[in-house]
C-alpha cells in the first residue's frame, strides 16, 4: 500500500543542502522577499544573499506574515 501523503507532498530539501544553493539570490526571490520584508515592517538587503539564504528568510518572513 503507498502513502498517499508520500506521493502528493513534493519531496524538501534542506536549502543549505541544495546544490545551487551558494548562487546569488534570484530576481524572483528579491522581489517576493522584498513584498514580504515591506510586509513584515523589516528592512532585508536582498543583493548579498545567496539562493539558499534567500529561500530560508522567505520562509522566515512567511511565517512572520502568515502567508
Amino acid at each position: 500500500m503507498v502513502d498517499a501523503d508520500a506521493v502528493t507532498q513534493p519531496a524538501e530539501k534542506d536549502p543549505s543542502e541544495w546544490v545551487t544553493g551558494d548562487e546569488p539570490v534570484t530576481g524572483p526571490q528579491q522581489s517576493y522577499l522584498s513584498t514580504l520584508a515591506q510586509q513584515a515592517g523589516e528592512e532585508v538587503e536582498t543583493t548579498e544573499l545567496t539562493k539558499a539564504e534567500a529561500s530560508q528568510k522567505i520562509e522566515e518572513l512567511k511565517d512572520k506574515t502568515g502567508r
